[in-house]
This record gives structure tokens, C-alpha cells and sequence, in this order.
């Protein structure tokens, strides 16, 4: 720190002892918990079903061109689950309870569980679950603004994967059409 105090250690030793149940969610916290750990669901459900769709593109990829593709699919599954499970964690963190629960899974995700029938069409339909994340996580950074940064870095974390995905999906695209001429 600087010369100058953002605020008086004293006071924030203080503030520190009270409420100590909530965890991280300390006074300076300014979002609403409940409407944030509402939205981290929403992201989980989208990672889950995302993860649940990669996983079954990977095993039910067929073609010449499968190989590479479904060693993409259980790539992106594998960081799928992992950013589920980093939301997971900051839910609990916020006081809330993560919902794993099957029941509403599909209605609580922002993207949807579209199998596709070929190759392509998979390719597609990851694409298009990734571009849906990439759009909702976006307007959750923005309106956690600085309201609550641990989950805004986090959901900045899962985002610049989710492009990186995208990238992926497109460049697949390509090269299964290439390889089909």
C-alpha cells in the first residue's frame, strides 16, 4: 500500500469478525449473492451439457476424419467438466449450493443438447453451444461489472476458453469439408 490507506486496518480487522459464517462474502462484496449463485447455476447447467455433449460426439464420431476430431471433443469435454467444477466451487464459496441436479439440467443450460447425425453437423452443434456461452458469459462479466470480481475473473477464465473452443470448432469445420472434396 501506499502512504495513504484505502481504508484503516483497524476497521477491517472489524468487519472481519462479524458475520464470519458468510465466508468470502465479506461487506465490500456489493452483488446480490443469490442473484449471482442464480446465474453461476445457469453456467454450470450450460458446462454440464456441453461436457455431456462432447462426450457423446467423442464416442459416437464416425468418418475418416473422426480420429483428430474426437480427440478434440474429449478435450473440450475434459475442460468442460473442469470449468463446472471451478463454478462448483465459487457457488459454494458465494453461500449457495451447486445444482447437479439431472432434473431441469437442459431447461437450466443456456445451450442445448443437439446430437447431430454427422460429423459436421456435431462439429456444428458444439460450435453453436460455444458461441451461446460465449454471448451469455459475456453478458454476466459485464453485468457483474466489479459488483463481485472473483466470479467475473472466473467467468473471464471459462470465456477466453470458450473462444479458444469456437476457434477450434471452426478450423475443424474446415478441414472435415476440405477433406470431403
Amino acid at each position: 500500500m501506499t502512504e495513504k490507506q484505502l481504508s484503516d486496518v483497524s476497521a477491517i480487522r472489524a468487519r472481519a469478525r462479524h458475520h464470519i459464517e458468510q465466508g468470502a462474502v465479506t461487506p465490500n462484496y456489493s452483488a446480490d449473492p443469490q442473484i449471482v449463485i442464480g446465474l453461476l447455476n445457469g453456467a454450470l447447467a450450460t458446462e454440464i451439457v456441453c461436457q455431456l455433449r462432447y462426450k457423446r460426439h467423442y464416442f459416437t464420431a464416425q468418418g475418416l476424419a473422426s480420429d483428430s476430431v474426437r480427440n478434440e471433443f474429449l478435450e473440450h469435454a475434459k475442460e468442460e467438466e473442469q470449468h463446472a467444477d471451478w463454478i462448483a466451487a465459487r457457488i459454494v464459496q458465494l453461500g449457495g449450493e451447486p445444482n447437479f441436479s439431472p432434473d431441469g439440467l437442459a431447461a437450466r443450460s443456456h445451450a442445448e443438447y443437439v446430437a447431430g447425425t454427422s460429423l459436421v453437423d456435431m462439429i456444428r452443434e458444439d460450435l453453436v453451444a460455444e458461441r451461446i456461452a460465449i454471448e451469455s458469459y459475456t453478458e454476466m462479466i459485464k453485468y457483474l461489472g466489479d459488483r463481485d470480481i472473483t466470479s467475473r475473473r472466473l467467468l473471464e477464465r471459462i470465456l477466453a476458453v470458450e473462444e479458444e473452443h469456437a476457434e477450434d470448432l471452426v478450423s475443424l469445420i474446415q478441414g472435415v469439408q476440405q477433406g470431403s472434396r
